[in-house]
């Protein structure tokens, strides 16, 4: 990985219980972290082991290590949201993280 590569503001959200002045309880999308990251669109082998789970519009973001990372979790990018279906902590060095995603057609923010 190129640090150099790593050029575009990526935005890693989670989902949060907010409780409204009524006391009913709703989830939202809360930002955790703006970060930078590399961006490439999933091609070859890894496009058709992601085609094989119907997994249209997938893209993989390259970002340093962070541990507060998990599925649950989804990522902004140039308006669009994208649902982080895996996490590989790159050769386990703790410096990487290759995050593989799918679009959200509808996000519903």
């Amino acid at each position: 990985m190129n640090i150099g590569d790593m050029r575009h503001r990526i935005i890693l959200q989670k989902k949060v219980d907010i409780t409204d002045a009524d006391g009913f309880t709703t989830q939202q999308w809360q930002d955790v972290a703006t970060v930078w990251a590399a961006v490439e669109n999933l091609s070859g082998r890894e496009y058709w082991q992601a085609a094989a789970v119907q997994a249209e519009n997938t893209v993989k973001f390259t970002i340093r290590y962070r541990q507060d990372l998990d599925t649950s979790m989804r990522i902004k990018f140039r308006d669009k949201y994208y649902n982080i279906i895996a996490i590989d902590n790159i050769k386990y060095r703790n410096e990487y993280i290759e995050i593989k995603t799918q679009e959200v057609v509808q996000s519903g923010s």
